[in-house]
């Protein structure tokens, strides 16, 4: 199990970039846009700027969503490999048959 502090500041993280999402959008397409006075595409810098580093989505991390484990996470599944195995071998995920030998 993942510490709680590192779970609890993802999650917060999740809602900053739900949260700061469009505008962060609106301001990289005025910065993008070349047709645009160079002092408004500044302006439009210095406000993505401002905006706190938490709300970008590069700061997110997967997660498993049983453990809160942050490596050996599959997308597809939304776990990690460790939480897959023990579910696997209790039976609790459809389709899939954990042998050992």
């Amino acid at each position: 199990m993942a510490k709680k502090s590192a779970i609890e500041k993802n999650r917060n993280r999740q809602k900053l970039v739900q949260r700061d999402t469009a505008k962060r959008e609106r301001l990289k397409a005025v910065i993008a846009d070349k047709d645009l006075p160079m002092e408004e595409r500044f302006k439009a810098a210095l406000k993505l700027n401002e905006m706190p580093r938490n709300g970008a989505k590069i700061r997110l991390r997967n997660r498993c969503e049983v453990s809160g484990r942050p490596r050996g996470y599959y997308r597809k599944l939304k776990m990690s490999r460790i939480a897959l195995r023990d579910l696997g071998s209790i039976g609790q995920i459809p389709g899939m048959v954990k042998s050992s030998w």
